[in-house]
């Protein structure tokens, strides 16, 4: 966790590790580390309650949530509904800042472009 320069917390993924993932898996053979960054964001974008979520935060008017605001439309229980957000932000896909009691979230369109780009198939090659 690192603290945002008004003292709020936020939670990111390793922007480092983010960048430096991945070429299309078309065009090189992935690395151990490509493959495993790649396989948390897709796992974490392979639940429906997480990519309704995804899509709510989206879709929010300011860009970003208030995880009070994403209890009802999910129609889950709190509990479920933050398990759900913090695998979004370990997989790198969303980040949290904490406001007094309250967590927001906001899309990191930078890694869902990742994630699209690496299955962008570009030329295939015959064999």
């Amino acid at each position: 966790m690192t603290t945002d320069i008004d003292g709020t917390d936020i939670e990111r993924m390793d922007v480092e590790l983010m960048d430096a993932c991945c070429s299309p898996i078309t065009t090189n053979v992935l690395t151990e580390t490509d493959a495993s960054v790649l396989a948390e964001g897709f796992k974490a974008l392979a639940d429906p309650a997480r990519l309704r979520l995804l899509s709510l935060i989206a879709n929010a008017d300011s860009g970003e949530a208030c995880a009070c605001d994403l209890v009802e439309p999910l129609d889950r229980a709190q509990p479920t509904v933050s398990h759900h957000l913090s695998l979004l932000v370990s997989a790198g896909l969303v980040t949290r800042e904490k406001r007094g009691k309250w967590a927001w979230y906001r899309l990191v369109p930078e890694r869902l472009e990742a994630l699209r780009g690496a299955l962008d198939p570009g030329p295939v090659r015959a064999r």
